[in-house]
């Protein structure tokens, strides 16, 4: 069977199950899979434990899944902007396990490598470590953090091939190409979906071995911002020298 899907629920359709496990790619609100979330929201399937960097904002991204109270557990370095992700976080409603970002995603890494657990230094001491195995590595202390293999990576990539090669672009290869190596299955939506050979194979960043599914953006798609901050210009100096 063809690797590529008519839309997202297609793409979906047999993988979800209420108490899963699901890797969300992307880093605020770019390089979010926004169509998968989306079917997955619409899905129903509930006690969900995410695994992303953040929950995005209250009405896009994953803060969908919180608004239906679909998520039971966050695995995330960032409560971000969403003010939902904070309010059931404080009221005992959802359950959230922090790492430090680079934590999180070597933990990512890891278990699509292969590796159980590492050590490292960082979170020593405080909070994070608490509970945690620790070990001296050349009279330095260091924690114990597990790898994590999802049931299920949902991520977006900006170019790929219908063999599932994919190629990420700029802010949004930020976790999804370590997510796309670590869960059973990944499912990834591409904004350009192209015929086998016409990637460069020296810019193909997760090989199509990783992918299972994929599902193309619609026309038009839109990529949301999640704080835009512009600045006036200074007006040019007189000759057009700065």
């Amino acid at each position: 069977m063809g690797k590529v899907f008519p839309d997202a629920k297609a793409a979906l359709a047999g993988l979800l199950r209420d108490g899963m496990m699901i890797h969300s790619g992307g880093f605020g609100l770019c390089g979010i899979p926004a169509l998968l979330i989306e079917a997955i929201r619409d899905s129903g399937v509930r006690d969900l434990t995410i695994v992303s960097n953040n929950a995005g904002i209250d009405d896009a991204g994953l803060g969908l899944l919180l608004k239906t109270r679909q998520v039971k557990k966050m695995i995330s370095s960032y409560v971000g902007e969403n003010k939902t992700f904070a309010e059931q976080f404080l009221a005992g409603e959802l359950e959230i396990e922090f790492n430090p970002q680079g934590t999180l995603a070597e933990r990512i890494r890891a278990g699509g490598a292969g590796i159980p657990a590492f050590y490292t230094k960082t979170g020593v001491g405080t909070e994070v470590a608490k509970g945690k195995p620790t070990a001296e590595f050349d009279g330095e202390t260091y924690v114990m953090e597990r790898g994590i293999v999802a049931d299920l990576a949902i991520i977006h990539a900006w170019m790929g091939d219908t063999e599932g090669n994919l190629i990420y672009r700029k802010t949004a290869r930020n976790f999804n190409p370590m997510m796309a190596t670590a869960a059973k299955v990944t499912v990834a939506q591409v904004e350009h979906l192209v015929r086998p050979g016409e990637l460069d194979p020296d810019h193909v960043i997760t090989p199509g071995v990783f992918v299972k599914r994929m599902v193309q953006c619609p026309a038009g798609y839109e990529k949301r911002i999640e704080q835009r901050t512009v600045r006036k210009r200074e007006p040019a100096a007189a000759g057009g020298v700065a």
